[in-house]
Formats: structure tokens, sequence, C-alpha cells
């Protein structure tokens, strides 16, 4: 059984951003903008429903789905496009994947005790994140 991923993360680190937005051609401001946020996460996992809030000092990204359904993802917050993307489980990593104009781009979520870590991925890139569960 997949574990429960509800809690609050706080940021640790992260790296490869600038080379991951790079691939997915964002603009150098935009670039330098996003690698200067520390975001945290808050997940509400019920079942086979979640919501994934980004949380940043410039602006909150939310995400709310079912599992294993395909959705339309408004990605204007971030690089101003829309994908298709389901999210499911491969084991105990919450794995996502995005169809649309940038290929084989995704991310997979996965604790490792109060450890979050997400990895991110672009055509060409991969960019790695790491929180710590609060309280």
């Amino acid at each position: 059984m997949p574990p429960n991923l509800t809690g609050y993360y706080r940021f640790v680190s992260q790296e490869n951003m600038d080379n991951y937005l790079r691939a997915l051609d964002i603009n150098v401001v935009l670039r330098k903008l996003v690698c200067l946020l520390k975001p945290d996460k808050e997940i509400i996992h019920t079942g086979d429903h979640m919501v994934i809030r980004t949380i940043t000092s410039l602006r909150d990204y939310v995400m709310d789905f079912d599992l294993g359904v395909q959705f339309e993802e408004d990605l204007g917050p971030v690089d101003g496009r829309k994908c298709q993307t389901t999210v499911s489980w491969e084991g105990d990593q919450l794995v996502c994947e995005q169809l649309g104009e940038k290929r084989n781009r995704g991310w997979r979520h996965w604790l490792e005790g109060d450890q979050l870590h997400l990895v991110r991925r672009s055509p060409a890139q991969l960019a790695k994140f790491q929180s710590q569960r609060a309280g």
C-alpha cells in the first residue's frame, strides 16, 4: 500500500533548477526568479484524491486531482503552457506524467523518513528538491 503523504513540508534544498528551466525554454528573468524561491509543500492525501499546494513568497500553485485520472493542467504560472497530466503510484513513489508541447516532462515524489523528495524531469534535465516534514 502506498504511503499517505499528507503533511506540511518545509524547503531544504534544490539542485539544477536553472538547467531544468532552461530545458523548458523558460526566459532568463523568470529562471533567475524561480531559482531564488524556497517553496514549501502542503499535501492533502485522501484515498485516491490529492491536493498538492506549492507555497512561495511570490505565488502559490495548486494541483487538485484524482490519482490515475488524466486532467488538463494549466502551467500558466510556471511556464505559460497547458498539458494533459496523470499522477499515479509506482510502488512508493508518486509519479506525474505531463503530455504536451514539451516531451519527457513530469516528476516523482517519495518519502524517506520525514524527508520529502521531488525530482522534476524536463526534456534533457533533472532538478532535485528536498523538503522536511514540519511538526
